[in-house]
């Protein structure tokens, strides 16, 4: 997800009653909800080597502990350079139960990235293997609102008591973080019912007479009942939008890509770095070989999860790799650079 649906969970998450056990919980739990993501510094070593180790140790539950003990340290450093200020002096920080809320959010941020169609790796190291639950776009409206009227609300509330007069004691808000966190588990469950009816809908059709090896539907930011859907026969590739509230599946607005016959070209790039990569991440994996005027040939890469009917242009995961003659690798690129599919 993107880092503000993150930021966000960890908010509500500390608001919905961990606030109350220790200070500094919603400091600590906003950050470490978000800070797996700081595997984006693998970027500056090249963007193959960073996309190689997007979602990898930090979005891992190994990897969480050293999220979690770092994103302590952080708070801890603050809260000694403030000279241990608090809001609420009667309620110290329990620095063993930050640390367990630091994890707690890192577990979100993992949880939130299963539910889109990129996927996480959570058992890195000890296995590499893909994970996804396919339901999220990338960004959801309805989950930010949630979320932001779960955290909005109840500080209006109390900014409108403290003008009647009314005072509280200690932390609020979290009868709102509550609230926000359960209608996020609803959305997940109304997305997941109909994502399993958008994918039994396309197992069950034929496709210009070929039965389907496996079926998926990728989510549409904007309703839970639009997906995008993705079909492999023995052949070819079938993209075919689904709507739930009409036609469901529309084999007449399908795209068909055929697999590409394997060759020594396409086998010398699936063989380069970023072509190992890409196929152990990618699902549904297309590849275009264009021989260019000088001999040398250009593999383009890209993943079916992450097209859209109707697109055009390029995609920010798509890559390609760039060989000789003699098909030795001479340069790899990820995502717009990464070359564009006609």
């Amino acid at each position: 997800m993107e880092p503000l649906t993150h930021f966000l969970t960890g908010a509500c998450l500390s608001r919905a009653g961990f606030n109350r056990k220790t200070a500094l919980a919603t400091a600590t739990m906003t950050l470490a909800a978000e800070a797996p993501d700081l595997d984006i510094l693998a970027g500056f070593k090249g963007r193959t080597f960073g996309f190689a180790h997007h979602r990898g140790f930090t979005h891992s539950f190994l990897g969480g502990i050293l999220v979690a003990l770092l994103v302590v340290g952080v708070v801890y450093l603050f809260w000694r350079l403030r000279r241990r200020k608090l809001k609420y002096p009667h309620l110290p920080p329990r620095w063993g139960l930050l640390f367990l809320l630091a994890y707690l959010a890192s577990l979100s941020h993992i949880l939130l990235d299963f539910t889109n169609n990129y996927g996480v790796r959570p058992f890195w190291p000890f296995s590499e293997r893909w994970y996804s639950w396919d339901i999220v776009f990338i960004v959801d409206p309805i989950l930010l609102v949630l979320l932001i009227v779960g955290l909005v609300l109840p500080g209006l509330i109390a900014f409108i008591d403290r003008d009647m007069g009314v005072r509280h004691k200690g932390p609020r808000g979290k009868w709102g973080a509550t609230f926000a966190l359960l209608g996020v588990l609803l959305v997940w469950g109304t997305r997941n019912y109909e994502h399993r009816r958008a994918v039994s809908g396309l197992q069950t059709q034929t496709y210009e007479g070929a039965e389907p090896i496996r079926a998926s539907a990728f989510p549409a930011w904007w309703s839970p009942f639009h997906w995008n859907g993705v079909v492999e026969t023995k052949t070819f590739y079938a993209v075919v939008p689904v709507d739930l509230l009409t036609t469901a599946v529309d084999p007449d607005s399908m795209q068909i890509y055929y697999k590409p016959e394997e060759t020594p070209v396409t086998l010398a790039a699936k063989q380069s770095y970023l072509g190992r990569v890409y196929l152990d991440w990618a699902e549904y994996p297309l590849l275009e070989t264009e021989p260019l005027d000088n001999g040398d040939y250009i593999v383009r890469f890209r993943d079916l999860r992450f097209y859209r009917p109707g697109t055009t242009g390029r995609s920010p995961l798509s890559s390609s790799v760039l060989l000789d003659h003699n098909l030795n690798v001479i340069s790899e690129g990820v995502g717009m650079r990464g070359g564009k599919f006609r």
